[in-house]
């Protein structure tokens, strides 16, 4: 991964009363699960890799192009279609491999990818051998598991990413417009192993139409696992910068990188507050040894969950959103509410009710945040987490099957401490 400064932030909600577009949960296959042993058997090869050419896999070195045959020649056993691309990046030669499962709707493309190299300084094993192991491994189980999928699953590995994003860049700068329109989805994969990891996933603020399908995506195993994430704006920090230029959806996953990790995240996901993320980011330490196994686990599954969804589901039927976009104030010392009046929704709501939060407050601590169903069943959302830290921006999944979808919904906001105040700045709900 590049280095730049990471802003973790939530997704910012939609303006607008019912925006139709976003995807309602698909009806997939089950995901398997993917061994963590046998991903991190390609971290030992990639680090064996590094280890016989000079200590790194960088661009334009010979661990970089060794890197290349070890996962060109895994696939070509399993059945890929793989080809390997040549570019020039600093007077060296670089190569992009992209590996296409032969099955499904070619008009209809999901892709995932990651970079390979790493830089000079050491092995890269969690920049970006963890991604790309586990990206590897996901497409051996497809593979092994003869998957039939709907849309056809295509893999890339990039090439001189630390250089400046150019291997990716190269390659959608080489499609032409139909090629790339065939793509409907591109899932960046960019350090899952970090060990003091935190679990973000990207936003789909400001990213291209559709992203929002792809981060629900991404948040959805998670849940499952009990996992809470947060959403972060990577910005132009990796691959998947290239696609969002080019008008395709994106998303991804991350586990952190030089930034320090927060004491309200290690309270939620245990590691060490004050710590950064990886302290053996770019450095000759990013080993096997700097690999936490229980988030390269997590995120392995979480990818595989991604590629079996959008790749085997059928095309969804657009769930309605709405959205209060009405200010209301927050005294202190105060509660207040904003309503949400749901129609023409049949049934029940979802079991993944996305509720779009976006308050600004000068200090979160002193919230409380719930919200109300029709019937007045309340559903916590945020209990005065946070620390320090201004404003709440975020979406949360609320399983609210129980409830009948029409009717008012209610976001109430409780201030619970004193000399501090804010505004809900707007609301919604995704069915």
């Amino acid at each position: 991964m590049r280095t730049l400064l990471v802003t973790v932030a939530a997704a910012a909600v939609l303006v607008g009363g019912l925006v139709p577009g976003a995807a309602a949960e698909p009806r997939v296959l089950a995901a398997p699960d993917i061994p963590v042993a046998n991903v991190q058997a390609h971290l030992s090869q990639l680090q064996a890799i590094a280890n016989a050419n000079g200590g790194n896999r960088a661009h334009g070195r010979p661990g970089y192009q060794a890197s290349i045959d070890y996962v060109k020649t895994r696939l070509d056993a399993a059945g890929y279609v793989t080809s390997v691309q040549p570019f020039t990046s600093g007077g060296a030669t670089g190569w992009n491999l992209v590996a296409e499962w032969p099955r499904g709707d070619a008009n209809n493309v999901i892709m995932a990818g990651g970079h390979l190299d790493s830089v000079t300084a050491g092995a890269g094993i969690n920049d970006n051998g963890s991604g790309s192991a586990a990206l590897l491994e996901v497409a051996l189980t497809v593979a092994a598991q003869d998957l039939t999928p709907t849309k056809r699953i295509r893999f890339g590995w990039w090439g001189a990413e630390e250089r400046g994003l150019v291997g990716s860049t190269f390659y959608v700068n080489s499609l032409s417009s139909t090629e790339r329109a065939k793509i409907k989805g591109y899932v960046n994969f960019d350090m899952i192993g970090s060990p003091n990891p935190g679990y973000f996933v990207y936003s789909s603020s400001g990213q291209p139409t559709g992203s929002i399908e792809l981060q629900h995506v991404l948040e959805a195993p998670f849940a499952a696992m009990g996992v809470p994430t947060e959403l972060t704006s990577v910005g132009g920090r990796s691959d998947h910068a290239a696609f969002a230029n080019a008008g395709i959806p994106t998303g991804g996953l991350f586990t952190g990188a030089e930034v320090t990790k927060t004491s309200a995240q290690a309270a939620k996901w245990g590691g060490t507050a004050g710590q950064a993320f990886d302290r053996c980011y770019h450095s000759s330490c990013d080993t096997t040894a700097n690999i936490n196994v229980t988030a390269l686990d997590r995120n392995s599954d979480a990818i595989a969950y991604a590629i079996w969804t959008l790749s085997t589901a059928t095309t969804p039927q657009p769930g309605p959103r709405f959205e209060n976009p009405n200010d209301v104030a927050i005294p202190d010392l105060s509660t207040v509410e904003s309503p949400i009046a749901v129609t023409g929704v049949s049934g029940n709501a979802p079991t993944a009710l996305g509720v779009g939060v976006d308050i600004r407050h000068t200090y979160r601590g002193d919230l409380a945040v719930d919200l109300v169903a029709p019937d007045g069943s309340v559903y916590n959302l945020h209990n005065r987490t946070g620390g320090s830290a201004d404003d709440l921006v975020a979406t949360y999944t609320v399983n609210a099957s129980s409830e009948v979808a029409n009717g008012t919904w209610r976001l109430r906001v409780r201030d619970a401490a004193s000399a501090d105040t804010g505004t809900i700045n707007a609301w919604s709900l995704q069915f």
